[in-house]
């Protein structure tokens, strides 16, 4: 590619960007952005992109058999799933004006995934013993309504999506497909570069199962999520279920006599706990609940917040919220903000966090408006539960339970996850197999998902300096970045670009004639190829071409085969 002829060239930096990453890839002539959350995949974009989907559709074709869906359904399909009103980022799509909607006024869904879409389509193809298991893969155009769309192409409501869906005729052969497509996922990141900083991580199943999910979380500094890690064994967990035990606290072992505290306005903890004197860690944070069961109550240490996916599994309930400030004041007697765990009703289900179990003369809402209780200690001012939970929000410094051992808690962001649905989609449907006794059965279905134009957001944000991108070679849009300077190496510039490129190696030539030898040095670390091939009246003085790798300050002097055999391998 001659860089004339580009469509998208480097930029100047006029603005300021959320990160790095995101600057290098609109600087460089990768992305444009067109609204916030939706990008042009700009010529060098693209060919980034395509040689992400074509490792993910090698290792997929591995597995799985490749096919495509459209991007749009009728809303029937999931509505039949009942997660038309429960996904909370869907697209509906109708006709945009009035001569539109007169030739077709019917509601359309624009996917964000297809599970609802595969799972009635697998129904009229595979339904006998004789073929399961199965799994079908597509690599496509997905969207989402996303809240707010950020980091570039991290948190975008357009996006490009490979998705593989399993069938299967038992719970046991689905876990052991779970375990090949995980391998599948490792060998995806280790050729794209990210395998040494990838961590399989369980974490919550979300809109698509009960049970834990698993995700692949790359270390990133500017990653979204936080992440948990046992370094003994290399577990790992998403901030959203990671298990957790609080660090022991220095306290007074001799107990003070509770008194009842006047805080009139009072209730959030950085601001009680200087009003009484003490630290975070000595005050109880009590939250009410409604579920499906009746009024929850759920009780943390004060710098701690409540898990709402932990308290679910731990009191056996599907749905859960905060209670009404009436529901609030009809369980404690008092307004939202000084609910505690002393007196509460007999009827109502208790749940307290293992982190307030130790704790001696701490602070709990009075369960009467403005004030609180100070000095509470268990056995003396309430009794003890036959059982304390892990019911908090896992934070920096804690502990994993089953080891005592500190975590190392990281900031990552997500490049796939899968998910073992088992039957939830099939039975939406009624997707049974027929076994060779002649009985129908149950079809047991995995969902697998890689973000490809995620994985380049992701790629950018791990891999430049402070100049520009560093692309590994495996995804980079040409391998070799060839300078000529001055008028007399123009021509022998031409003679390396045709060579090279007969030779089978991916080249952008710098042939313009007006920019100056600092410019074309900029554009190259900014777009970032992994070679830099410098022809001038000085190289070929030296009897060569100067070749420097991007990743390196070392330069060398190569003659053509040389070079040939060094950007061919």
């Amino acid at each position: 590619m001659r860089y004339t002829k580009l469509f998208g060239k480097t930029l100047k930096a006029d603005k300021e960007f959320d990160t790095k990453g995101v600057e290098y890839l609109i600087r460089g002539g990768f992305i444009d952005q067109v609204m916030a959350g939706a990008y042009t995949f700009l010529p060098l974009g693209v060919r980034v992109l395509h040689k992400i989907e074509q490792i993910v559709r090698e290792e997929m074709d591995k597995i799985g058999v490749e096919l495509l869906m459209p991007s749009i359904v009728p809303t029937e399909y999931w509505k039949r799933t009942n997660r038309f009103d429960s996904v909370d980022v869907l697209f509906k799509v109708v006709g945009a004006n009035e001569g539109s909607l007169k030739k077709n006024d019917a509601e359309y869904v624009l996917n964000p995934t297809h599970e609802d879409v595969i799972t009635p389509t697998a129904k009229k193809f595979n339904f006998s013993y004789k073929d399961l298991p199965f799994a079908v893969y597509q690599i496509q155009t997905k969207f989402r309504n996303e809240e707010r769309p950020k980091t570039g192409l991290l948190r975008t409501r357009e996006f490009r999506m490979k998705d593989l869906y399993s069938f299967h005729k038992s719970v046991e052969d689905l876990k052991a497909f779970y375990e090949v497509a995980r391998e599948a996922y490792i060998q995806v990141y280790n050729r794209l570069g990210l395998g040494d900083q990838t961590y399989y991580t369980a974490a919550s199943g979300g809109d698509f199962t009960e049970e834990y999910s698993h995700e692949f979380q790359t270390r990133l500094e500017t990653g979204e999520d936080l992440i948990f890690r046992v370094k003994s064994n290399n577990q790992c967990f998403n901030k959203e279920i990671a298990p957790s035990k609080a660090v022991a606290l220095e306290q007074d072992s001799e107990m003070k006599p509770m008194e009842e505290v006047l805080g009139k306005g009072i209730i959030g903890v950085d601001e009680l706990s200087k009003f009484m004197g003490i630290k975070p860690s000595q005050t109880t944070k009590t939250l009410i609940f409604e579920s499906e069961k009746g009024i929850l109550v759920a009780s943390v240490r004060g710098d701690y917040d409540v898990n709402e996916l932990k308290l679910k599994k731990v009191a056996g309930v599907k749905e859960l919220k905060l209670a009404s400030d009436e529901t609030v004041e009809k369980v404690t007697g008092a307004k939202v903000g000084y609910a505690g765990i002393v007196n509460l009703p007999n009827d109502v289900e208790v749940f307290i966090d293992d982190s307030i179990e130790p704790l001696i003369n701490f602070e709990t809402g009075g369960n009467r408006t403005d004030y609180h209780l100070a000095n509470v200690n268990w056995g003396r001012d309430l009794q003890k539960p036959k059982k304390f939970h892990d019911l908090k929000v896992a934070k920096s410094g804690d502990l994993y339970p089953e080891t005592s051992e500190e975590y190392e808690a990281f900031k990552a962001s997500e490049v796939g996850n899968i998910f073992p649905l088992m039957t939830k989609f099939t039975d939406a449907v009624d997707y049974q197999f027929v076994d060779a006794d002649g009985k129908s059965k149950p079809v047991y279905m995995g969902s697998y998902g890689i973000g490809t134009s995620r994985l380049l957001g992701v790629i950018a944000e791990k891999f430049h300096d402070d100049k520009g991108m560093i692309w590994p070679e495996s995804v980079a849009p040409y391998k070799v970045h060839l300078i000529a300077l001055g008028e007399n190496a123009q021509e022998e510039g031409l003679k390396i670009y045709e060579t090279l490129t007969k030779a089978g190696v991916e080249v952008m030539w710098d042939d313009r004639g007006g920019a100056s030898a600092g410019e074309k040095f900029n554009d190259a670390d900014l777009i970032g190829l992994p070679y830099r091939i410098v022809v001038s009246q000085k190289s070929l003085e030296k009897g060569g071409y100067e070749v420097k790798k991007r990743t390196g300050e070392e330069i060398k002097y190569l003659n053509l085969n040389s070079l040939i055999e060094l950007t061919s391998r």
